[in-house]
């Protein structure tokens, strides 16, 4: 059956009584009300209830009473009720059946929050919470997360709405309470569990009142059929893995003499990048390609010494391609082939075809429309394309080639190098949920690195990634929205459930790392490849460069989670010990000018040694070098004493970074190096030698800060930060 927004699109949407009746036994606070069918009995309910009163028009077949002017509000006394209650009943029409009116006590509130439910048609059941009332879509301010809910993540999605000043005490309103808040929206986890029958929920506004207390005042549930989610069932043994990843022999069909053709950078790549396995080709000519002599037809190669066929021949060969491979013992396939999925439907067949052939035959098969392999342990770059990296501990799976390359540039130009890297091309057979549950349990790959696009499985996506995660850090950037956003007709909800909201909710669920930008995620993953975990938010910034240490600490603010901590008074003491008095005394630890030669390895020390820090950020690196190359670089060196002081601060910047790198190597702690040489001057001292210690140097402080949090929250997630 076709369904629209996850759901059959002959949905029933529930009066507000009856919604009210479903949602209140599952904890929703909801304000006293009473259904009556009479202008007169509306007076009595009215009194008995409390002046001033909402009174409204309802029934089975009524959803949008505001739009249709349904609703009065603020009627303060038993006359203006009788007058309102007879407007509303003189208003409804057949199409409406049978009506009743609702009068409720008229809560009062300046704020208003929007909560509720709805089926995503990529990861199922999700809640929602958000700022309410006639301005909830323009203003966008909502978070989701999937179902089940626990308390704390309810919290947590309080904690994440952008308007927190809202939340807190305002304009003399005391602040929301956070914990019946939470339970609202535990309590919409449990319907989502409990009636699989209900597709949406939308409480729009959830009013707060002066006193903070939470209260709905409005209440709109669809009942329906949820569709099943599709989940995966293929999976690719260890000995398929070992095949892609550490091949015996690699070999190379369409190999070609011509080095503008696939079929010849690749062989070319793989023998440029140190591969020591054995290497062979095919060509129709049997030509000599690179010194490697091929053959017209794989059945002549030995048999058991090719464990990976890197594909780059047209389409219409490669059903026999695989057969032929499969009979010399081949278990993984890499195709660059296009003409598949991305060509439209006929090529869709095809590429059907071709996964079910590759399982038949037990081929692992990578793309196609791909780009290719690296595997840096075994000096293996498959790929039509540069560049190859340097080896590191980032495992990278992409939707899309370009971005394996640009993860391997970030590589090349910072030195935090790469593990694996794969281009998943159409993912027709291999895809990224595969590779990373892979790099999950790889010694080499301490975090993945994810590029997604086009989610056709989110939920199978999300669980298999979330379950990576709680072992090994996941970071995703995602490019494009889900092909069908969540759009429940008659819900404020499904309206404010943009794709990429509901699957930040599911990443914030999972404890899988959601970057903004490719640059975020690269140097995301580079500080989970190369830094301890923090143990808390703490963090204290040593700068010699105090506009550098303003801005930084902008940035640890915004962050939300992080915290620029008072700088505690014995650290205080200490440090007034190296620096001269003019020296901040304070957080930022600005040293003014008054270092001397040991002056910031040792106040570095202090403070990475102090239980109460958990992290530093040092800034300013590269100062005294940056200099020195000027120096170098005029007239006057190296006369005039100017040969021994550049050589002594470049000297110094070099023993800076290497200081920071010991330190946190010792007191288990992230010390985090930042400066704008890393892209402007990557020749300086200071600069070389973070590289040469294998960490990342960040370009600024603000980049710094922003990977920071990204481990500080994972470190949380995972139980290691105890604060």
């Amino acid at each position: 059956m076709t369904t629209v927004g996850g759901v059959n699109p002959v949905n029933n949407t529930l009066s507000e009584a009856t919604s009210k009746g479903i949602l209140s036994g599952f904890g929703v606070p909801f304000a006293r009300e009473s259904i009556v069918h009479s202008a007169e009995e509306a007076v009595s309910a009215a009194s008995g209830i409390g002046f001033p009163v909402v009174v409204k028009l309802g029934g089975d077949s009524i959803a949008h009473k505001t739009e249709r002017g349904l609703v009065r509000l603020r009627l303060a006394d038993e006359a203006q009720v009788l007058s309102a209650a007879q407007e509303l009943l003189d208003k409804a029409t057949p199409q409406d059946g049978e009506v009743h009116l609702l009068v409720a006590e008229m809560v009062q509130g300046s704020r208003e929050l929007i909560a509720g439910m709805l089926v995503d048609p990529q990861f199922g059941p999700t809640v929602m919470l958000g700022i309410g009332g006639i301005l909830a879509e323009a203003i966008a301010d909502v978070t989701f997360r999937p179902v089940p809910v626990t308390e704390q993540q309810a919290l947590d999605m309080v904690d994440s709405l952008r308007m927190q000043r809202i939340l807190a005490e305002f304009r003399g309103e005391a602040a929301v309470d956070r914990s019946a808040l939470a339970a609202c929206i535990v309590g919409l986890s449990s319907v989502a569990v409990s009636r699989p029958d209900i597709v949406s929920v939308d409480i729009n506004p959830l009013i707060v009142t002066a006193s903070g207390r939470v209260v709905a005042v409005d209440a709109l549930v669809e009942t329906g059929k949820r569709a099943d989610l599709a989940r995966s069932t293929r999976r690719f043994s260890t000995d398929q893995f070992a095949a892609l990843f550490e091949p015996r022999g690699v070999l190379v069909t369409g190999a070609s003499t011509h080095p503008g053709k696939f079929g010849f950078v690749s062989l070319h790549n793989i023998l440029a990048s140190g591969y020591e396995g054995a290497v062979f080709g095919t060509n129709l000519s049997g030509e000599e390609v690179l010194g490697v002599k091929t053959v017209a037809d794989i059945d002549s190669l030995p048999d058991g010494v090719i464990d990976l066929v890197f594909v780059c021949t047209p389409a219409s060969a490669n059903p026999d391609l695989l057969r032929a491979c499969a009979r010399k013992g081949i278990k993984a396939a890499f195709l660059t082939s296009a003409g598949y999925g991305e060509a439209g439907d006929e090529g869709r067949v095809l590429e059907t075809e071709l996964v079910a052939l590759a399982d038949e035959l037990g081929i692992l098969m990578a793309g196609p429309n791909g780009q290719g392999v690296v595997s840096t342990p075994a000096n293996l770059c498959a790929q039509i394309v540069a560049p190859y990296p340097p080896r590191g501990g980032i495992g990278v799976a992409s939707q899309s080639g370009n971005f394996v390359s640009s993860f391997m540039n970030y590589a090349r130009q910072t030195g935090v190098g790469i593990s694996r890297a794969v281009s998943a091309g159409n993912a027709a057979a291999l895809g990224v949920a595969d590779l990373v549950e892979w790099y999950g349990v790889d010694p080499e790959t301490r975090v993945s690195l994810a590029y997604v696009e086009g989610i056709s499985n989110g939920r199978d996506l999300m669980d298999r990634l979330g379950a990576v995660a709680r072992t090994k850090p996941v970071v995703v950037v995602k490019g494009g929205a889900t092909e069908n956003g969540a759009r429940a007709a008659a819900s404020h909800t499904g309206a404010l459930a943009a794709n990429d909201a509901v699957f930040d909710g599911e990443c914030r669920a999972h404890g899988i790392v959601r970057a903004t930008t490719v640059e975020e995620a690269y140097e995301s993953a580079a500080t989970f490849a190369t830094q301890p975990l923090p143990s808390g938010p703490n963090v204290i910034v040593l700068t010699t460069a105090g506009g550098w240490g303003v801005v930084t600490s902008d940035a640890i603010a915004r962050d939300g989670d992080l915290r620029l901590m008072s700088l505690p008074s014995d650290l205080r003491t200490a440090i007034d010990g190296k620096l001269p008095p003019r020296w901040s005394r304070n957080n930022p630890v600005d040293c003014a000018g008054g270092e001397t030669r040991d002056t910031i390895p040792e106040v570095m020390e202090l403070i990475a040694e102090h239980p109460g820090v958990d992290a530093v950020i040092y800034l300013g690196l590269g100062i005294q070098a940056n200099q020195a190359r000027l120096m170098r670089e005029g007239r006057f060196h190296p006369d005039h004493g100017l040969g021994r002081i550049v050589e002594y601060h470049e000297r110094q910047d070099a023993r800076f970074a290497e200081a920071a790198a010991a330190l946190s190597a010792a007191t288990g702690k992230p010390i985090l190096v930042a400066t704008e040489l890393a892209t402007a001057d990557p020749a300086n001292s200071g600069v070389r030698a973070v590289v040469s210690g294998g960490r990342l140097c960040y370009p600024s402080g603000n980049r710094a800060v922003t990977a920071l949090g990204h481990l500080y929250r994972y470190a949380r997630f995972t139980g290691v930060a105890t604060r």
